[in-house]
């Protein structure tokens, strides 16, 4: 019964804060562009976590959901080697070059073009780049726990809405 109530109060928060959303007006509801005519502007990885190299990687920001639990952008860095922390979840699409990845579980993947990738929030991976690799990169924020276990009882037993990835 408790979470029941749980479920209630969350649900009654998000549907006032909808409409009190700041950006809900602002924000086009399609955003498109070409990754090559993205302004990439320095984006220095943290020198504490280069192992070798002088990699220097570069970023511009696509979107962003206006929640800011969710954005998009591309990434590029030359030749180097480096440990990265995700601290949101983190799926890649490799633009050009490729990368050699090495998880905190020990197992290596090496990411070329077109290849896609996942990176679970709050994990380390170590990236080599021999040449120069660019990524689309898709980020989003974890919902904490209680929030998450919340959302899917909402989804499974909540209005069901048309739509999404066959959309």
């Amino acid at each position: 019964m408790a979470l029941h109530y749980l479920g209630l109060a969350i649900a009654a928060v998000g549907i006032r804060n909808r409409a009190q959303t700041p950006f809900a007006n602002q924000l086009s509801p399609f955003i498109g562009g070409c990754s090559t005519a993205a302004e990439m502007k320095s984006h220095p990885i943290e020198p504490t976590w280069v192992l070798s190299g002088d990699p220097q990687a570069r970023f511009a920001a696509h979107s962003e959901a206006a929640d800011k639990f969710a954005s998009t952008g591309v990434w590029d860095c030359t030749a180097g080697s480096f440990r990265w922390f995700f601290g949101w979840d983190e799926t890649v699409v490799i633009l050009e070059g490729e990368v050699h990845v090495t998880a905190e579980d020990g197992s290596e993947r090496t990411l070329r073009a077109g290849d896609v990738g996942y990176f679970r929030g709050g994990t380390w991976a170590t990236w080599h780049i021999d040449n120069y690799v660019k990524k689309i990169a898709f980020i989003r924020k974890p919902l904490p726990m209680p929030l998450s276990y919340a959302f899917r009882a909402w989804a499974k037993f909540g209005p069901k809405r048309k739509g999404g990835l066959a959309a």
